[in-house]
């Protein structure tokens, strides 16, 4: 049997980032990756998807992203630099290899997978939220005979053109999908809240720091102006402010229920639509970990990446509840950090 110290499963944006700081000590450890290239979650991304910060403020712990060729990085050039920084610093990782199940063994954890059955004494789990697309419940759903679909599996606006389609959702997600089907379709946003957008002078990395400060206790509510700073603001890229010159960007708050046309507002309008298009976000991916029986209501209790009632598991770039901003490029690092700090004192 081989022993591993640590073994991460996902070999995405917060998997690399606890490799590279493992790395730096003595432990063996092994990444886990069922995918067969480098990227993670972001090759099932959209197509036309662009970050909202720019290279330098995209960047993993150690070796800056190479400068994009626009303001900010499309989503191939990120799945570029993802590839060369597994290369620059040769981790160890198995790839095309699928975690099925979690459990512990004598103190150890089994990890079974599609290829063979890996042992390790702690475990950090690093799988995000892609692969656990969250739709909202709404009356009536099951009789909409239209398309039903999740940004998750979104790739183009080819087989919308010509419809009409609502978009569901307020976040950058939403914003910039709907900026590209409403060039070739009828299209209607409905978000929870009025959208809050960000100064067009403004992206993700003022929006990343004010966040952090805000976090901290060190910044005002409403300290950039007369709105207030969320990880969930949307960015003015180059698409949105198209969208805006051609007066697209206006929401309106959720309807009622289906019906088998479309959708039923607030005020017994009925309205028809050919699909729906969920930008409404992700859970956590921890089905890999239901049979250590520590889940409850979607998560995994935390101190902060680390298990409560498995404390040689972390988890790694699930959402604040894994580190603040640990979902996010930018913020993965301080999170993994700390994390191989304490898997270091445990070990």
């Amino acid at each position: 049997m081989k022993l591993h110290d640590v073994i991460i499963i996902g070999g995405g944006q917060a998997g690399l980032s606890i490799a590279y700081f493992l790395r730096r000590s003595n432990l063996s450890y092994l990444i886990l990756e069922k995918q067969a290239k480098a990227g993670g979650s972001w090759n099932h991304t959209w197509d036309s998807l662009k970050l909202f910060s720019p290279s330098n403020y995209s960047s993993l712990s150690g070796w800056p992203m190479p400068k994009s060729t626009n303001e900010y990085p499309t989503k191939s050039e990120f799945i570029n630099y993802l590839s060369a920084y597994e290369k620059r610093y040769e981790f160890f990782i198995q790839k095309q290899t699928e975690v099925l199940k979690v459990e512990k063994e004598n103190g150890l954890f089994k990890i079974t997978t599609n290829i063979e059955i890996f042992y390790s004494k702690t475990l950090v789990s690093a799988t995000g939220t892609a692969k656990n697309p969250f739709i909202p419940t709404y009356p009536e759903s099951a009789k909409f005979n239209g398309v039903q679909i999740h940004s998750a599996t979104y790739k183009n606006s080819t087989d919308f053109e010509g419809k009409k389609i609502l978009i569901v959702g307020g976040g950058n997600s939403g914003a910039q999908i709907l900026a590209e089907v409403s060039k070739v379709a009828t299209t209607k946003w409905v978000t929870l809240k009025e959208p809050q957008f960000l100064p067009d002078t403004m992206d993700g990395r003022y929006l990343f720091n004010e966040a952090t400060q805000k976090f901290l206790g060190k910044s005002e509510e409403k300290s950039s102006g007369d709105f207030s700073i969320s990880l969930s603001n949307i960015v003015m890229v180059e698409s949105v402010k198209e969208a805006r010159s051609r007066n697209i960007l206006n929401a309106v708050r959720p309807f009622e229920e289906f019906y088998e046309h479309g959708v039923i507002w607030k005020d017994g309008t009925r309205e028809a639509f050919d699909a729906v298009l969920w930008c409404t976000g992700f859970r956590a991916n921890l089905k890999h970990l239901e049979s250590l029986g520590i889940i409850q209501n979607g998560k995994i209790t935390t101190l902060h990446t680390r298990s409560v009632k498995e404390p040689s598991l972390w988890l790694v770039g699930y959402g604040n509840w894994t580190g603040f901003a640990s979902a996010t490029i930018y913020g993965v690092g301080k999170t993994a950090r700390q994390t191989v700090k304490e898997i270091t004192e445990v070990l």
